[in-house]
């Protein structure tokens, strides 16, 4: 009986393959063969590959994968995360980076641009750029987000969510910043021109902390590019690729996204690749 089974069988495959036009050696080779020990360790690669495209939500093209992996004791090269991203379709968010620049505007004759352009810092808590940016909500309309970042790490160590650009919501980021601060005495903090940093309600506190109030030209964003740099990131990499409903709902993403994943999870190259949060704690430890 299995005989005569087996025959219908092999007929059964000749005329399937026959009417498909595909060679029956190719088909016995194919259901014949053993997965070799090569292409395990491929596939399993492209998990790894996939894992942290997946993790870094999108975001991560291959060089930062590939720290990702080396750091996990995969060792690989850019190439080859570059070969099975290419594959599989992976792309990342693509986030040009700011080009820095020295040109005109003016600032008034009572106002200093200590940092002009220097965005290099020796250690924390030595410089510090401030902004705000506005972020669309559909219950809200406009919210806006006030950032504290310190040069030396790239780190948001201060911000503030609120419904209206006022001087308190620049304010409230700032004090953010300098809870866990012993002495912010000398430390500058850049900002615009905008009104809510030249007010005295933000002035009087500068004054009282005893920090230096450094401003961009006006007009001149590349004054202040790392802090532009960090909101136009932020946006591309969350706010564009999202719909909030609520208020609260955009600062439980807002949140998540600042101290989940910018300070303790994305790399920057401009941190030889490693996170904020790495490079601070390499600077505590020093």
């Amino acid at each position: 009986m299995s005989f005569i089974q087996a025959n219908l069988d092999k007929y059964t495959i000749k005329q399937m393959c026959k009417v498909l036009k595909f060679p029956r050696s190719t088909y016995y080779a194919e259901i014949n063969h053993i997965t070799s020990q090569r292409e395990i360790e491929y596939n399993k690669f492209s998990e790894e590959v996939q894992f942290y495209y997946d993790q870094s939500k999108g975001r991560y093209g291959a060089i930062k994968i590939q720290r990702d992996l080396e750091e996990a004791g995969i060792p690989c090269s850019v190439k080859r995360v570059q070969r099975h991203m290419a594959k599989f379709g992976l792309r990342s968010v693509v986030v040009r980076k700011y080009k820095y620049q020295s040109n005109q505007g003016k600032i008034p004759e009572d106002k200093e641009n200590i940092l002009n352009q220097d965005f290099n810092a020796t250690t924390i808590n030595q410089k510090w750029v401030t902004d705000i940016t506005y972020i669309h909500v559909l219950g809200e309309g406009w919210t806006y987000l006030a950032s504290v970042m310190d040069l030396y790490n790239r780190k948001i160590i201060g911000y503030s969510y609120g419904k209206k650009a006022t001087a308190e919501l620049a304010k409230k980021a700032v004090e953010n910043a300098c809870i866990n601060v012993k002495d912010t005495t000398g430390i500058i903090l850049h900002s615009d021109l905008g009104s809510q940093y030249t007010s005295t309600v933000f002035e009087d506190m500068i004054t009282e902390k005893n920090m230096k109030h450094s401003f961009s030209r006006k007009g001149n964003p590349y004054d202040n590019a790392c802090i532009e740099s960090f909101h136009s990131v932020l946006k591309k990499e969350e706010v564009y690729l999202n719909t909030y409903h609520t208020f609260e709902e955009a600062g439980a993403a807002l949140f998540e996204y600042i101290e989940s994943w910018y300070n303790r999870r994305r790399r920057h190259s401009a941190l030889d690749y490693k996170t904020p949060q790495q490079v601070e704690d390499e600077a505590l430890a020093a």
